[in-house]
């Protein structure tokens, strides 16, 4: 989790307020359950206190995520998958530096439906470009909101936008996420969606968009060396 001034990632995978362990080798991660199958680095568990704000000019946010990289002993991954914060900013530049020896498989951009968050999301796209990241795909959030009674979808912050930019960049379209509030529940509490809502249209969206993501343009399944997230 690189978002250094907005570290939701622990609260969302409902290991808020763990604190992270030295070992001979570095950081350990924080683990979401004893199997310890899914490992989470953040600043928000090296905060003293959840209210304090992470105020940071570039050179010490890029120090903080080389150490989120290098310092943390992750043992042997199947993926790595780095969230960031919106735009393009200290955060993105510093991970790209960072990761430039590494073969990252890419990044998948998520927008909401508005044309001014398209803007902002064909901006990242520019970004990857220079960069010369590939763009593993486009997602939609907020794409409407499914009414839990008769199930009919209403689109309150329009829709389509993702998918346009998708077709016009010239990039897989991942699919689309609806409003949900069990979502939203589930984000705070730290529960497990997929498992605690099953059935819901956004967990069934979210497991279509996994088996997109996992497909290869040949309709293999592609390299785990590392995924990049930017959000």
């Amino acid at each position: 989790d690189i978002d250094l001034c907005g570290p939701s990632i622990p609260r969302m995978l409902g290991v808020h307020g763990r604190e992270v362990h030295q070992h001979d080798a570095g950081w350990l991660p924080v683990y979401t359950d004893n199997s310890q199958t899914l490992g989470v680095m953040s600043i928000g568990f090296l905060l003293g206190n959840q209210d304090d704000p992470v105020v940071w000019r570039g050179p010490k946010k890029t120090a903080m995520i080389r150490q989120f990289l290098s310092d943390v002993t992750w043992g042997e991954l199947d993926v790595l998958v780095i969230d960031t914060p919106p735009g393009t900013s200290d955060e993105h530049i510093a991970v790209m530096e960072a990761l430039k020896d590494v073969k990252v498989d890419g990044a998948v951009l998520v927008t909401t439906p508005q044309a001014v968050a398209v803007g902002d999301v064909r901006r990242e796209l520019t970004f990857c470009k220079k960069t010369k990241l590939k763009v593993l795909g486009i997602i939609e959030n907020m794409s409407g909101f499914v009414c839990p009674h008769c199930t009919e979808c209403t689109n309150i912050f329009s829709a389509g936008g993702g998918k346009s930019l998708a077709e016009h960049a010239k990039v897989p379209f991942l699919g689309s996420v609806p409003i949900e509030p069990n979502l939203a529940l589930a984000a705070e509490t730290g529960q497990d969606f997929a498992s605690s809502f099953a059935t819901s249209e956004a967990a069934i969206r979210f497991k279509s968009i996994f088996e997109n993501l996992l497909l290869d343009n040949n309709g293999t399944v592609a390299g785990n060396s590392g995924d990049m997230d930017t959000t």
